[in-house]
């Protein structure tokens, strides 16, 4: 098991870890198998998309800040973060991905994302490597 930390400067903020992953998988030794990136926060979240264009986490933002307001009536959670708990519900504590010939296997444009809710904040994401070394 890999850990490294991720330090969010926004109350809603995604911060791609691709290099932070790979660097856990060469470490690792492993060439093919797999590895899971987890996240193990009530209020964040793991995602893969795409990399190659920022107005994409942009307007993933927007829409969950649109759709899911940290200010809603009837909501009860003392802490007034029940909205950063529902998103990181919808995104998902965990991805799992491929890795051949000791890399990880994403499409062209994707990359990975910790997804932080209640920030800013410091973070702990965990990375498992399974597979062979061969």
């Amino acid at each position: 098991m890999r850990r490294f930390e991720v330090r969010t400067t926004q109350r809603n903020q995604f911060v791609e870890i691709t290099d932070k992953v790979r660097a856990a998988i060469l470490e690792s030794g492993i060439r093919d198998g797999f590895c899971i990136v987890y996240s193990p926060h009530t209020t964040a979240g793991i995602t893969i998309n795409e990399n190659a264009d920022p107005d994409v986490v942009h307007d993933m933002l927007l829409w969950l800040n649109r759709e899911i307001p940290q200010k809603q009536s009837g909501f009860r959670h003392g802490e007034e973060n029940s909205d950063s708990h529902i998103k990181a519900s919808l995104i998902g504590s965990s991805a799992n991905i491929v890795i051949d010939q000791g890399d990880l296997v994403l499409g062209r444009w994707q990359g990975v994302y910790f997804c932080e809710f209640d920030g800013p904040r410091s973070r702990q994401v965990m990375v498992k490597v399974v597979g062979t070394q061969e």
